[in-house]
């Protein structure tokens, strides 16, 4: 029997056919920049559980959403408790950050996260059941300057990767008492489209109205332009922040567009929401977003801290690279390449070989080199940057063939300079490539 993979999951391999996106030393390359970029913007990795007790998501997300509604994963376990995979990462973290009581160690707290989730959603290009996201929250004191803060470093981070043609959507959905204004008049325009709207849309009417500016049908998304914007419906306060963030991307030089028809699917967002899109993803164009949730940690037990956050789908981050063509440099390569040409010298490149590794050099050998081209097609798939090869003559005059593979520049090197040498052309490369 020959078993297959789920429908809605993938493999992630280090090579094959047919991966195009899905080949490790992408996704390898996307985390490094995560984690240095979290570094330099004072981020700290939380980590947390693949599944939760299902209430935790439905306390956050709300009940009214799709996530909850008809894509979690949920079972009981063993004692009948119902748990669920996680949809998302930010309920997560806010859990533990409450039930660790990590508020008492300082007043701003910044956490990054990277990890899968899981929903059960409709097939199609960009959506998976099992798919990854980055993502970062920042809880504590409230400060149009800590909005910005998130917007750039999603920013900074496409930057990093090489991205272009990425949009910025920026909306406010205020607090929670204007959101039930702009309710009423949300469905007051809606209620003589009804029949007209989408069968999901249409279902939405009454849970959650404002999921439906969200539509991505063509006959909805016509009804909504002329929907009544709810920027005329939030209150003084969130007005005024709302056009600081606005003046501080402009100070910044961030370019983005106002869409007051954001409004980004969970429930717990408040004031600033913002979104960013790429032209080369289609209908699911989104490849990260986030906002501001000012009331979620209370609302956990935890005290009155506002907080502010976004999520990245790497799928769509590294598709969009793979479409525009980002150059992805090669992470798993070995520097050195040992090829011994008789069963006299293995012994020695095999000490060699495991010498460089634990000094932190990638090294490879190659234990059945027979013929020398064969070996060095070998090294050259590696990717391998150098070419060390001994054989009988070498090893009588007490020397080793060190070879260029990029320039195909060859010297023969003292046998006991071998070490050494290596060492400072790894410490070159290294600072070169910024690896250290």
């Amino acid at each position: 029997m020959k078993y297959q993979i789920p429908k809605g999951l993938f493999d992630i391999l280090p090579y094959g056919a047919d991966q195009d996106w899905r080949f490790t030393n992408q996704w390898q390359y996307a985390e490094r920049i995560i984690h240095h970029l979290s570094r330099d913007y004072g981020y700290l990795e939380m980590r947390t559980p693949i599944f939760e007790k299902t209430e935790v998501f439905h306390h956050s997300v709300g009940e009214s959403t799709d996530i909850i509604a008809k894509e979690m994963y949920t079972f009981l376990d063993k004692a009948g408790r119902s748990m669920s995979l996680r949809p998302e990462g930010t309920a997560s973290l806010v859990r533990a950050f409450v039930e660790k009581n990590l508020s008492h160690q300082g007043a701003l707290h910044k956490f990054y996260y990277i990890g899968p989730m899981f929903r059960y959603e409709r097939m199609q290009k960009g959506r998976y059941r099992q798919f990854h996201q980055f993502g970062i929250e920042a809880i504590g004191p409230m400060s149009a300057e800590i909005d910005v803060e998130v917007i750039d470093f999603l920013n900074e981070f496409f930057n990093r990767l090489g991205l272009k043609e990425i949009t910025i959507q920026m909306n406010s959905v205020g607090t929670t008492e204007c959101r039930i204004k702009y309710k009423k008049k949300l469905l007051k325009y809606l209620s003589p489209h009804f029949n007209n709207l989408s069968k999901d849309s249409q279902l939405r009417f009454e849970k959650n109205p404002l999921r439906i500016l969200d539509s991505k049908d063509p006959h909805d998304i016509k009804i909504i332009e002329k929907a009544p914007s709810i920027l005329d419906t939030v209150s003084k306060e969130a007005k005024e922040h709302f056009d600081k963030v606005c003046k501080l991307l402009t100070n910044l030089k961030i370019q983005y567009k106002i869409n007051d028809k954001l409004i980004r699917g969970l429930d717990y967002y408040t004031n600033t929401v913002f979104e960013f899109t790429s032209s080369h993803l289609g209908a699911q164009n989104a490849i990260g977003g986030g906002g501001r949730y000012d009331s979620l940690v209370k609302s956990f037990g935890g005290p009155d801290l506002p907080g502010v956050g976004f999520a990245a789908g790497l799928e769509r981050i590294i598709q969009t690279m793979v479409a525009q063509k980002v150059n992805f440099p090669s992470l798993s390569f070995p520097f050195i390449y040992f090829i011994p040409l008789s069963s006299a010298v293995r012994e020695y490149c095999f000490e060699k070989t495991t010498e460089l590794r634990h000094l932190f050099i990638p090294s490879e050998i190659d234990l059945d080199a027979k013929k020398i081209q064969k070996s060095l097609q070998k090294a050259i798939r590696a990717e391998a940057k150098y070419c060390a090869i001994l054989g009988d003559e070498e090893w009588q005059n007490k020397q080793i063939q060190l070879k260029n593979l990029a320039t195909r520049e060859q010297k023969n090197i003292a046998l006991d300079k071998i070490i050494p040498i290596l060492k400072g052309y790894w410490q070159d490369f290294s600072q070169n490539n910024k690896l250290l």
